[in-house]
């Protein structure tokens, strides 16, 4: 299968913002990978509970806990 440049970009520029705090809200819905799922492709959407990690970036994600109890670094920021 082959992604074209402009749909390549899309995603590694909305993976860049999910690894700064401040680009993440309480209420918004993310893509996540969890502990268990990590190197692997495997995303679990859900709502943003609460905001975990404490610095202001983290380069393999901000760890947030989504409102059903998992706990995973976001990918992506949908809204």
């Amino acid at each position: 299968m082959h992604i074209s440049e402009d749909i390549l970009q899309l995603i590694q520029e909305a993976s860049k913002d999910a690894i700064f705090r401040k680009n993440i809200k309480i209420g918004s819905v993310v893509d996540v990978t969890l502990k268990k799922d990590q190197g692997t492709n495997k995303l679990v959407r859900g709502k943003v509970a609460r905001i975990l990690t404490s610095k202001g970036r983290h380069t393999r994600g901000i760890k947030v806990q989504l409102e059903d109890g998992q706990v995973g670094r976001v990918q992506k920021i949908l809204s």
